[in-house]
């Protein structure tokens, strides 16, 4: 499991590296955030090489780490694309300097990502919470919400469906995620920014034929488009409805 924020290279990026480079050019310059994590599980066939000595953590189980990191790393990447976006910001360090979206991205990932989470000895989620907000905020990284938000639909059953499952076999709801899957359906209507995902057809026509008032419904009701990863119920097709504006 690789945990690296790595914005989409542009011109600006290579120019940039053009400078120390003089006459030489690097057309795969890459521009990253300061933080990295590889966690590597700790099983080999013969011996295993000393990654650690270089920051690596070896350990019995990826899984714990992989899960974090999809429902609250990339859980909250996609809440800030998609209601950043509503609110014409550009960038995620934009997007969480708004106090609203960081309290909500806040309490996405504490009070219901996190709680769906085996987690392995020694790993603390709520520091990693905070790690996230912190690596959100560096304004030198200028990642785009509009990257983020691409390809939404293949995101969203690992990023938020899980949790909203998991959350709902507790009796649990997850007001931040319900916020989150309205901005998302909202976008995806096409009706503020150009939808970038593969199946934008199909869901443009779910949109002509379910309208604003059953699209939840058609998208995660029990024979939704997206009904083997979560059904909602009433009450969540209710508040998603309170935040569906277009």
């Amino acid at each position: 499991m690789v945990d690296r924020i790595v914005p989409a290279t542009t011109d600006d990026d290579l120019m940039a590296a053009q400078t120390p480079l003089g006459d030489l050019a690097d057309a795969a310059h890459v521009v990253t955030e300061p933080f990295s994590q590889w966690v590597i599980e700790d099983r080999f066939v013969q011996g295993r090489p000393r990654w650690e000595v270089f920051g690596a953590e070896l350990v019995a189980d990826v899984a714990p780490y992989e899960t974090a990191k999809l429902r609250m790393l990339n859980g909250a990447h996609s809440a800030l694309a998609y209601l950043g976006l509503q609110r014409g910001y550009e960038f995620v360090h934009q997007a969480i300097g708004d106090d609203a979206l960081r309290s909500l991205v806040g309490q996405l990932m504490r009070k219901e990502a996190a709680p769906t989470i085996d987690t392995a000895a020694g790993q603390d989620l709520m520091a990693y919470a905070d790690d996230l907000l912190e690596r959100f905020a560096n304004p030198a990284l200028n990642h785009r919400l509009a990257q983020i938000a691409m390809d939404g639909s293949q995101k969203i059953p690992q990023r938020w469906l899980e949790t909203l499952a998991v959350q709902q076999q507790r009796s649990r709801r997850c007001p931040a995620i319900l916020a989150a899957l309205a901005a998302w359906i909202v976008h995806v209507s096409g009706a503020r920014e150009v939808v970038d995902d593969p199946m934008r057809e199909v869901l443009k026509e779910l949109w002509l034929s379910a309208g604003n008032d059953g699209i939840a419904k058609a998208l995660f009701g029990n024979e939704g488009l997206f009904a083997n990863h979560w059904r909602g119920e009433s009450d969540d097709f209710l508040e998603i409805g309170k935040t569906l504006k277009l």
